[in-house]
């Protein structure tokens, strides 16, 4: 087992999928540990660091990466294993942007109304206990949220020589904002460039479904991950599994859009894997799918059809990949290593 670290300095984070050098490469089955750093490159530690002082766009979400992963052509998949994802630090943050989110007037959605007050929360992070301690500004109330890290964006460099910001959540991945992309899951991308081009970031502690306010608990993380090349299968979508669900993801505006795709495509991916007819896939999944709202703020919308195996035949989804990264995983803790 190859083990590759990467802690990227100031300078060598991405700003976009696509259009950037690969800054590593990469085997299926090699292992990375990686350090990625908060949405806001860590510029944002105390209350008066308000956004509009100490962020200029689009210098947010930087991205760990890309990575060139060996042997992935367009046409392909590639499977990305979180083995484990967890703070880096005691804290992280949140904060309110002007023009920015899902309760507010936005480019996006223009009104009279003077944008929301720009604020900054600070979160109190203890990793031992599972626990993001709350703090109000305008009164004493404390609350504790259970830590629950996750990656806002993953994605791989899109098809047709596009450049997306950081920002946008498509069909390449990108900031999906889904709590789904966390410890054990399995992402699956589809390659549209030689070496895939993948990176990753914007560690979220834990979130409300949909990110109302636009922002997260962001914190910067230390992460795992495993990887492996499906060849010739090509995933339209983003999907993702974990030991008890397959899912897949829709990015786009406007919200029902989002919708259609990720059960559109869930649906598909049930019969083609299952045998069930594209109808009776339709009705079991119009049943038991649980519909997660992603994000709600994002230049692109995010809902995540969410399906558990328990009610779908038995079979391996993505060929067995999931169990076989699993297995990976489990190789790289009986090291002895962090996870």
């Amino acid at each position: 087992m190859k083990v590759h670290t990467v802690l990227p300095g100031p300078d060598e984070y991405a700003w976009t999928f696509g259009g950037e050098e690969a800054r590593v490469t990469i085997a299926p089955g090699d292992v990375v540990e990686l350090f990625t750093e908060d949405c806001f490159a860590g510029r944002i530690q105390g209350l008066d660091d308000l956004p509009s002082r100490r962020i200029t766009y689009p210098y947010i979400n930087p991205q760990t990466g890309p990575f060139h992963v060996e042997g992935a052509e367009p046409g392909d998949t590639l499977a990305v294993h979180l083995i484990d994802v967890r703070p880096a630090r005691n804290w992280a943050v949140s904060t309110t942007v002007e023009l920015f989110g899902a309760l507010t007037g936005t480019r996006y959605t223009a009104s009279l109304q003077p944008p929301l007050p720009e604020r900054v929360w600070r979160y109190d992070i203890d990793v031992v206990s599972g626990g993001v301690e709350f703090a109000a500004l305008d009164s004493d109330h404390r609350v504790r949220l259970p830590l629950e890290p996750f990656h806002g964006t993953i994605g791989v460099a899109p098809a047709a020589f596009e450049v997306r910001n950081v920002l946008v959540p498509e069909a390449f991945g990108g900031n999906m904002d889904s709590p789904e992309v966390c410890p054990g899951a399995t992402v699956y991308l589809g390659v549209n460039v030689p070496g895939a081009l993948f990176s990753l970031g914007d560690g979220h502690c834990t979130m409300g479904e949909g990110e109302a306010c636009g922002v997260a608990v962001e914190g910067a993380m230390d992460t795992v991950l495993t990887v492996e090349v499906l060849k010739g299968t090509f995933c339209e979508w983003p999907r993702i599994e974990s030991d008890e669900a397959v899912m897949v993801a829709g990015s786009y505006r406007p919200l029902e859009d989002a919708f259609r795709i990720a059960h559109v495509e869930m649906v598909h991916w049930v019969s083609e894997t299952t045998g069930l007819s594209v109808m009776d896939a339709y009705q079991l999944v119009s049943q038991a799918a649980r519909s997660r709202i992603a994000n709600v703020c994002d230049a692109n919308y995010t809902v995540l059809a969410k399906v558990p195996k328990t009610l779908l035949p038995e079979v391996e989804w993505m060929g067995g990949t999931h169990a076989r990264l699993r297995q990976v995983a489990a190789a790289y803790t009986s090291r002895g290593a962090r996870a």
